[in-house]
């Protein structure tokens, strides 16, 4: 019996810039989409209203076709398993959170915030983990009734098990297993009907057939919790593979210094999105030989997720700099001319008009194979055509 289409999905947030660990993440899904034959689908996980900004959104969308990372699926281009914003899925999450609470699956909790704080504050003081006490699990009908009367809207959590274990396979780490002790009563729907990111995730990817979650390390601590959610609703569950941390040079956290600036940022830096493309590919995977500059193709053909190394990855930018320097130097100069013209027009420069297109070819020519970014080779040829005052003037 076939197997099914393979079907990936990014699912960004709008709530800031499209980092690099994003957009890594994104080219993965994309790269295993294109090598299986299966479709990449881009959902926007837009429950957090609070922090919601339209200008992200925007980004997202900039970013991954900068990089050419088309979407099969999603926002502007449609599909069969929409609506691909979480805000407008409301309905879908709330019902399926009432079909667990009818299952004995779920339950109302009508325990308040403040009661929540006091909890967590008296654990911490008698050295336990802080979490949920399970206090509304057992509540009878009546008492449910009572709490409403007073007009408390409830959350719906999760009955997690009480004993035992919870393990998954992942492609890149292998088995993982977790001791359910550790795992409270998660909420699945708030009181104001929004879905908490662990219902709507798991809903999303089953009812669009996500066949395999690719995603970030930082959610391996959350997959435990959507296994227990897979099987409450007695769904099969795809396939996970963790993608390893990216770190900065010098092991720490990426931070905006150490390459974690937007996708765009490194746009107006002069860097080529084939060249960034190349060297986010090679973050976490390899080829399997010494190649370091791969066309797109040369990647779709060989990218699999067995080459994946669970291992950190570093963001080397003097390595993202030599790259990009070979792929300047590669390109047309007829093909990098309207660009370095338009950019000292809009510096005020040079009038474009007046300039001689064969001398700036012969100067590209020159230049682009000394310059790391399209900013270098900007500022590099306009040496041979812009009055050095310009610059002074500017600088002042």
């Amino acid at each position: 019996m076939a197997s099914s289409p393979v079907r990936v999905r990014m699912a960004p947030s709008p709530t800031g810039y499209f980092h690099m660990g994003s957009a890594r993440t994104s080219l993965f899904n994309w790269l295993y989409a294109r090598h299986t034959g299966g479709r990449f689908i881009l959902r926007i996980e837009d429950t957090d209203q609070k922090r919601y900004h339209p200008q992200a959104l925007t980004d997202i969308f900039e970013s991954l076709r900068w990089l050419g990372l088309d979407w099969d699926e999603g926002p502007e281009v449609g599909g069969d398993y929409g609506p691909y914003f979480q805000s407008q899925r409301l309905p879908i999450y709330q019902e399926h959170a009432r079909k667990l609470v009818e299952a004995d699956a779920a339950y109302y909790c009508y325990c308040s915030e403040e009661r929540l704080t006091a909890l967590r504050v008296e654990q911490r003081a008698r050295g336990q983990t802080p979490g949920y006490d399970r206090h509304c699990r057992a509540l009878t009908a009546r008492q449910r009734a009572e709490y409403e009367a007073q007009g408390i809207v409830p959350v719906v959590r999760l009955k997690a098990p009480t004993e035992g274990t919870v393990t998954f396979h992942d492609l890149i780490r292998g088995d993982i297993t977790v001791d359910v002790h550790t795992l409270d009563d998660l909420v699945l729907l708030k009181s104001d009907g929004f879905p908490t990111y662990h219902l709507a995730n798991v809903v999303d990817d089953h009812l669009m057939e996500i066949t395999h979650v690719l995603r970030g390390d930082e959610w391996i601590a959350s997959t435990p919790r959507h296994v227990l959610l897979y099987e409450a609703f007695g769904w099969k569950q795809p396939v996970f593979a963790h993608l390893p941390v990216i770190l900065s040079p010098d092991g720490g956290k990426l931070s905006k210094r150490k390459g974690a600036a937007s996708v765009m940022d490194y746009q107006r830096a002069g860097y080529l999105p084939e060249a960034l493309f190349n060297f986010l590919a090679l973050l976490g995977w390899a080829p399997g030989d010494e190649r370091e500059k791969m066309s797109i193709k040369e990647l779709i053909d060989s990218f699999g997720l067995e080459k994946v190394s669970p291992k950190a990855s570093v963001f080397d930018e003097k390595k993202l700099e030599w790259l990009n320097g070979q792929y300047l130097a590669e390109r047309s100069s007829d093909s990098l001319y309207e660009e370095v013209v338009k950019e000292w027009g809009s510096r005020g420069w040079v009038d474009p008009g007046t300039l001689d297109r064969g001398y700036v070819l012969s100067v590209i020519d020159l230049m682009k194979v000394r310059s790391r970014t399209m900013k270098e080779l900007v500022e590099s040829c306009s040496y041979y055509f812009v009055d050095p005052q310009t610059y002074e003037k500017e600088a002042v």
